[in-house]
């Protein structure tokens, strides 16, 4: 058989010593090791150790392996630094013209921004910069009456759970305020608000910076275990995107998570009936089948939107009236196990979910008009 011609022939006669390449760089007859390289002197402050230093097959490396190794070390960085582009210090590039007025813009890009902002971007400046806001929005706007404050806790965590009405996320905001305004202890509310509505372009970025957090269990349990305040709307976006014949009949509270929360942490409900949203951004319809594309679950229709723009956006001005229903505390009566329990989660939902639709009914009974 014949050899492979792209095999080794193992019986190949070795080279003489004289003719075998020597494994280092050329020499060339100024001593350097590539053409051009600069010589370079070596001092006397070179590491020195009791023991050689040891080369291949263990023997000891002489003095001129060491320095033709330092030679070509220092040709590597020669030409590697020779490639670079240079880096100049900031202190020597040419000055930007008109300094003043870059100083300016920067002072004014930077105006209103906090330097404290908690772990889920509540910003304290921005919450205050937009009180204005909402009190003409409470006291003038919407004129909101509120009954049962006492029943919220001065101190300690506690669950308010509200219907959920109105397009835009109004009623989270005029609980927030009503709270923050006219409670004797003039507490903080979180509210949790629903992922379509951080998609929303300036409103999402708004709603975090005020206070908002996005509706997630995890969220709602650190800040009970914090001793917040949290209002919570389990009608979730089912709720918000009622249409108007199916106004203050309230939806499924989901799987009742606000329940799980209440169980495990054992933050006491508060229930909470919203009176006048839907009349301020009645909607008569929505459009869903490009909604999805831009993020969000629908495009409402109301009177107003899309005809006007988003000044179609603003809300009429119906009297709103706050309902805070006495506290449930279901940590007396269940243990935090009971949390796992599907059945009676679901029971309990939708117990607290009729006493709510009681109070809105009630609360339309007594009211007197839509805009008084």
């Amino acid at each position: 058989m014949a050899d492979d011609p792209d095999m080794p022939d193992d019986d190949d006669d070795e080279l003489p010593a004289s003719e075998v390449p020597d494994a280092g760089w050329p020499e060339f007859a100024d001593g350097a090791g590539w053409p051009g390289a600069e010589v370079s002197s070596y001092g006397d402050d070179d590491l020195v150790t009791d023991r050689p230093a040891l080369g291949e097959y263990g023997r000891a490396r002489t003095a001129r392996e060491d320095a033709l190794d330092e030679r070509q070390l220092r040709e590597l960085e020669r030409r590697m630094e020779s490639q670079r582009t240079p880096a100049f210090p900031l202190d020597t590039r040419r000055s930007v013209p008109m300094k003043f007025l870059w100083r300016r813009w920067q002072k004014l890009a930077m105006a209103g921004r906090s330097d404290i902002v908690d772990d889920f971007g509540r910003d304290p400046r921005a919450t205050a910069r937009w009180e204005p806001l909402l009190e003409v929005l409470y006291s003038r706007w919407f004129r909101v009456e509120t009954r049962g404050l006492d029943n919220v806790p001065s101190r300690g965590p506690a669950l308010l759970v509200a219907n959920h009405a109105g397009t835009l996320p109004y009623d989270s905001a005029m609980i927030v305020h009503a709270i923050r305004r006219d409670h004797p202890a003039r507490r903080d509310v979180r509210p949790l608000v629903e992922d379509a509505v951080f998609h929303l372009p300036y409103l999402g970025p708004l709603i975090n910076r005020i206070g908002g957090v996005r509706a997630d269990p995890e969220n709602a349990e650190r800040l009970l275990t914090r001793g917040e305040l949290v209002a919570v709307f389990p009608e979730g976006v089912k709720g918000m995107g009622k249409l108007w014949r199916e106004r203050y009949r309230l939806q499924r509270f989901g799987r009742g998570g606000f329940v799980k929360l209440a169980l495990r942490t054992g933050a006491p409900i508060i229930p909470v009936a919203v009176v006048g949203a839907e009349e301020a951004l009645p909607m008569l319809g929505k459009v869903t089948w490009f909604a999805k594309s831009i993020g969000l679950p629908y495009v409402p229709v109301t009177p107003l939107f899309p005809w006007l723009g988003p000044l179609g956006l603003v809300p009429l001005p119906s009297k709103w009236h706050l309902r805070f229903g006495e506290p449930i505390e279901l940590g007396k009566e269940y243990t935090a196990e009971a949390a796992d329990d599907r059945l009676l989660v679901n029971r309990l939902a939708d117990a607290i979910r009729g006493q709510i639709q009681q109070m809105v009914d009630d609360t339309l009974a007594d009211r007197q008009g839509v805009f008084r």
